[in-house]
């Protein structure tokens, strides 16, 4: 029995000391996965879990050393002018979120983000973009939020910088924010390349018109459209927006104008319920008007001009012109033919002047009658 107990008490032992080198172990593991993350973090950045922060440190690239299990990079507040394929040399499968937001870029080269596979957020906003590579995106990028907001000021190279919108490689796109934006007009089909588009915000980009076949996008749920310089909507454009029922707009702080403009937006107003800042719409002019919300408007308040009254008011105008060209015509010529009109004047002068003697002269006579009879004598 002794035999048995002490062997029994030996196994035990060695089961004991078995499982205190296993924890050890594990523990040993579990230190050395800190010190190879910690180890892993790039230089004036900083890393939580999976997070990596390079926030304000006047970088002028992206740093290279970004931990393969990284998640959300945000490289934010920099002078990173551009970003090309250099930029992420080494495969990061599992980044999801990327912020390169209020970096000054100016630039994006084609090919970028071919080693980001899975990113599905990209923040590109605050920056002065001149150009935009249309393969900067692989084919069916997998990318679902874009925002380029506060990032063009320059509408007149705004069709070139978004074309690579229409190219068709981010057909899984959601969300779109185009906002405060120098947009003037949106480019002709610059959505048609992204057939997922459900959200689409073009807040305080200066917007003048939704030209025809713009938002042609057959998901498209909530269109912001705040803020920008719409006096009033076409019957083309309330007609396509007619034909998405389920589309939600935002058209508060636009300058409205209440004449006979709006007379097809009235009734579409009243009777849609597509806008739901509708009860924030007001009129900015005629100044009668002023401030009044669009839906307490009637038709009969509109300053419209009729067909024959419009075509009177272009002859008048017609007119006018034609009136001044002769006034200038007619200065012109007297002022080249000065001289000589100064000339006739004179001489117009000179014979009213002679004409006037001598009326005077026989005036003196007749009223004398010794010089009457004078003459008279002189005459026979």
């Amino acid at each position: 029995m002794r035999l048995l107990s002490t062997s029994c008490g030996c196994d035990r032992g060695e089961i004991r000391g078995r499982g205190g080198r296993k924890s050890r172990m594990m523990r040993l593991l579990f230190l050395l996965a800190v010190a190879l993350a910690c180890h892993g973090c790039p230089d004036k950045c900083s890393c939580d879990s999976q997070t990596v922060k390079c926030l304000n440190q006047d970088l002028d690239e992206v740093p290279q050393s970004i931990p393969a299990n990284t998640t959300v990079l945000f490289v934010t507040g920099n002078n990173i002018s551009r970003i090309s394929v250099d930029s992420f040399p080494t495969r990061l499968e599992q980044l999801t979120d990327l912020y390169l937001s209020g970096n000054e870029l100016e630039s994006v080269d084609a090919k970028v983000f071919d080693n980001l596979p899975n990113l599905v957020r990209l923040d590109l906003s605050s920056n002065k973009f001149q150009t935009f590579s249309e393969e900067a995106f692989p084919h069916d990028y997998p990318l679902q939020i874009l925002n380029l907001s506060r990032s063009f000021h320059n509408h007149s190279i705004v069709d070139v910088v978004l074309s690579f919108l229409q190219k068709g490689n981010l057909r899984r796109l959601k969300v779109l924010d185009l906002s405060n934006n120098d947009l003037v007009v949106l480019p002709d089909d610059v959505l048609t390349g992204l057939p997922s588009l459900l959200n689409l915000s073009l807040q305080n980009s200066s917007i003048i018109s939704i030209e025809n076949g713009t938002l042609t996008v057959p998901l498209l749920r909530d269109l912001d459209l705040r803020d920008n310089s719409l006096k009033d909507l076409p019957p083309a454009t309330l007609a396509e927006f007619s034909l998405k029922p389920a589309l939600r707009i935002q058209l508060a702080g636009n300058p409205w104008r209440c004449d006979c403009f709006i007379e097809d937006m009235l009734p579409w107003l009243k009777n849609s319920t597509q806008v739901v800042d509708v009860q924030n719409l007001t009129c900015s002019e005629p100044e009668g008007l002023r401030r009044q919300p669009l839906i307490q408007v009637e038709r009969s308040q509109l300053k419209c001009a009729s067909g024959l009254e419009s075509v009177l008011e272009t002859s008048y105008v017609f007119l006018g012109l034609v009136l001044a060209l002769i006034g200038v015509i007619f200065l012109l010529v007297l002022y080249l033919n000065r001289k000589g009109i100064k000339r006739w004047m004179y001489n117009i002068r000179d014979a009213c002047r002679d004409h006037m003697e001598g009326y005077h002269y026989r005036y003196e006579i007749n009223s004398d009658p010794r010089l009457a009879n004078l003459s008279i004598n002189s005459d026979v």
